[in-house]
């Protein structure tokens, strides 16, 4: 089984960052996997990438999600990663 690398991109002071903070929370622990966090607002290259799509949910590097998370949506996507093989 193929676990995911999931990474939720986020700012200081985003009220959209908070929820989906919940959301990718929840999901990954159904899931059975961690996430990881990173804020933009040190990062150039995240921040010339990801300013306007904050939040911003990835998987194994590959944009999945922006703005508000749908968690049914991640939660397909993750079984869809974990299906694959190695």
């Amino acid at each position: 089984m193929h676990i995911p690398e999931l990474v939720l991109v986020t700012k200081s002071q985003c009220h959209l960052c908070d929820a989906a903070r919940e959301t990718v929370a929840s999901v990954a622990a159904d899931a059975g996997i961690a996430w990881a966090e990173q804020l933009i607002d040190d990062d150039d290259t995240l921040r010339a990438r990801f300013a306007e799509e904050v939040p911003v949910v990835l998987v194994d590097g590959v944009q999945r999600d922006f703005w508000k998370i749908d968690p049914v949506r991640l939660r397909k996507t993750l079984d869809k990663a974990m299906s694959q093989a190695d």
